[in-house]
């Protein structure tokens, strides 16, 4: 059975001290029983992981992710975070490859490969995303675009390392516009994002594999996304800063 994840990507949003209280709310609230079997992860800045991870519960559903790392271990690279100082703070998850790091960042198909092996080898699961613009979808081109991206940057990992792994399908015209894919939409590329892990791995690996849908999740909607056989959960932007909607969408398991 796949995990079931409700994972927040707070972004470029609240100060440490804003943060720690969200934090602080967001756990209080994951203590109810009904989400025993869900996994939480809150994806904070750099500057709050510290005093956020002090305060997670000696639980295994609550997590610790950031929002980003380094592809090297150090070196002269002003400004960046390396994936040794993320595992020293305790950090559980990387997200890695969001739509916003390649498109104003650039990052490239290799370099996303070696930040991905870099986040496995310091014991960190990687949360790798994927998913189109909305002339790709246009084009029809969003099956094509999809793949290229996941076999470009993962399919060079061996079984053990890729079943780690957490993928997070984007649309990236949905994120942030209040346009939603529909459920069916959801599935359609869920289910054909793990057929293609089948197709390289095998079908026990592609059924292991938790596969997150973020794209404008709210607590009006995620109901129907989350009920999709192939959806494990959500990648959730905006609504994850506020504790309460956020809880709410992960009680809609």
């Amino acid at each position: 059975m796949r995990k079931k994840i409700a994972a927040g990507n707070w972004k470029m949003n609240t100060t440490p001290e804003e943060g720690l209280k969200l934090a602080s709310q967001v756990i209080h609230m994951a203590q109810d029983e009904s989400l025993s079997d869900t996994t939480i992860i809150m994806s904070v800045p750099f500057t709050h992981i510290e005093s956020i991870k002090k305060i997670i519960p000696p639980t295994k559903n609550i997590l610790i992710a950031a929002q980003n790392c380094h592809k090297e271990v150090s070196g002269a690279y002003t400004g960046e975070i390396s994936a040794p100082m993320l595992q020293y703070l305790g950090v559980d998850c990387v997200v890695l490859g969001h739509s916003e790091r390649r498109e104003y960042y650039k990052e490239s198909y290799a370099e996303l490969e070696t930040k991905t092996r870099i986040v496995l080898k310091h014991q960190m699961t990687p949360i790798f995303c994927c998913g189109e613009k909305l002339a790709k979808r246009q084009e029809n081109a969003h099956f094509d675009l999809v793949k290229e991206q996941l076999s470009s940057s993962l399919f060079e990992l061996n079984v053990i390392e890729f079943a780690k792994l957490v993928i997070a399908y984007e649309p990236v015209w949905a994120i942030g516009t209040g346009v939603t894919a529909s459920s069916e939409e959801a599935q359609e590329m869920h289910h054909f994002i793990r057929d293609i892990i089948t197709k390289k791995y095998g079908d026990s690996i592609a059924k292991k594999i938790p596969i997150l849908y973020g794209g404008s999740v709210k607590p009006e909607n995620a109901q129907s996304l989350f009920s999709c056989p192939d959806v494990d959960g959500g990648l959730i932007g905006g609504a994850s800063l506020d504790a309460e909607g956020f809880i709410d969408i992960a009680k809609s398991f």
